[in-house]
Formats: structure tokens, C-alpha cells, sequence
């Protein structure tokens, strides 16, 4: 069996269940070792190598990460990127590394293993779908958060500035996603009618 038929039967095979919980969004995500757990099982004679690189983008450090699958003839390679926020309170220097290198690590596999991130551990996933399902948030779930929005929404109407939408969408470049999909969950039109409490929330979910 070449090394193509043997990531493709695993990819069909992976059952990834959501074994971390989120009490502030309320939602169930996938780590990246829970996806490691599950694969282990299911390499058989394949092996799979995480390995992190450390890269100067402008003024800013990203971690690349990269996910090997070989056996002993072939290998699939699969990178991803994360960039370790400027600050993080209550993070040392290490911690703030460390968790960029674990968003990057788990797109990886994501990415090698076809798990979709849009439903993973950065989106606000209805929990009571249960296990590895497919579904995308429901609607009283997406509205559940916009009423939550708008009742952070400052008195005076201000959202979040230029220069933050801006950071947000350089973020989405990077890990693969649509800020209008951002604005589309928020219900608004513009960057610029974020509330500015998303700021937080988002660079959280986009780290």
C-alpha cells in the first residue's frame, strides 16, 4: 500500500472527539492532543513527526509547524502557521510560544488529516450536537452570541479600532480564514462595528 492510500484510509478512520471545553464561549473543541490520541491508534507502520520552526515575518515571530507522515520509502508534508501575540497577560515569554506552537501543530494536522478548523476549537460549535459532528453552529446558538454582543456593546457606541480590524484580519490570513465570516457571526457590516469587547475574543480564538 503506497503512503497515499495509507493517509487516505486513516483521513476516512479518524474519529477526533471534542475532549476540551470552553466554559467562557461555552462550546467544545479539539486539542491538538486529542487529535493525536486518536490518530496513534491508526498509523500502524506510518509515522508521524510534529516539529516546530521558529520564523521572522517583518517585525513580527511566527511559529511554523510541520506534520510528517512517512513510512519507509515516502513522506507527506503539511505546515501551518501561528503568530505569537505581542503580549499575552498573565504569559511569560514561554507560554505565550508554547501556545502559538499548539494552534499551529493542531492546523497541521487538521490539514493532514482533512479536520475541518472552521468547526474546531476556534469556532462557537453547539455543544449539544455531541462528539465529532459535522454541523456548523445553530442558528439560536449564533443568535445567543449576537444578543450576548450587543449587551457588551459600549454605551457610546464605539467598536474597535482601525488598527485592531486590522491586526484581526492579518490573523485570518494567516490561519486560512474569511474576516467576513467573522463579520457575518458578529452581524455586522464593517470592521469598524465590532464592539470593542470582540477585540479580546478574537485574538483569542485567532491566536
Amino acid at each position: 500500500m503506497g503512503i497515499h492510500d495509507k493517509l487516505i484510509k486513516i483521513q476516512k478512520a479518524l474519529k477526533a472527539p471534542k475532549g476540551q471545553f470552553n466554559s467562557f464561549g461555552n462550546y467544545k473543541y479539539r486539542s491538538c492532543e486529542d487529535i493525536l490520541e486518536a490518530v496513534k491508534p491508526l498509523l500502524n507502520d506510518a509515522t508521524l513527526i510534529l516539529t516546530d520552526e521558529l520564523v521572522l515575518v517583518g517585525d513580527r515571530y511566527y511559529i511554523k509547524a510541520t506534520a510528517l507522515f512517512e513510512d519507509k520509502e515516502e513522506n507527506i508534508a503539511v505546515h501551518a502557521w501561528a503568530r505569537e501575540s505581542l503580549d499575552k497577560k498573565g504569559m511569560d515569554a514561554s507560554q505565550i510560544t508554547g501556545t502559538a506552537s499548539s494552534y499551529a501543530r493542531k492546523y497541521a494536522l487538521n490539514g493532514l488529516f482533512l479536520i475541518d478548523d472552521t468547526k474546531d476549537a476556534d469556532t462557537m460549535d453547539n455543544t449539544t450536537n455531541g462528539g465529532n459532528n459535522d454541523k456548523p453552529a445553530s442558528t439560536s446558538k449564533v443568535s445567543t452570541l449576537k444578543d450576548k454582543l450587543k449587551a457588551d456593546q459600549p454605551a457610546n457606541g464605539n467598536g474597535i479600532t482601525a488598527e485592531q480590524w486590522k491586526d484581526v484580519q492579518e490573523r485570518c490570513k494567516v490561519l486560512g480564514r474569511n474576516p467576513l465570516d467573522i463579520l457575518k457571526l458578529y452581524g455586522v457590516a464593517r470592521g469598524g462595528d465590532l464592539p470593542a469587547s470582540a477585540y479580546a475574543e478574537l485574538i483569542v480564538e485567532l491566536n
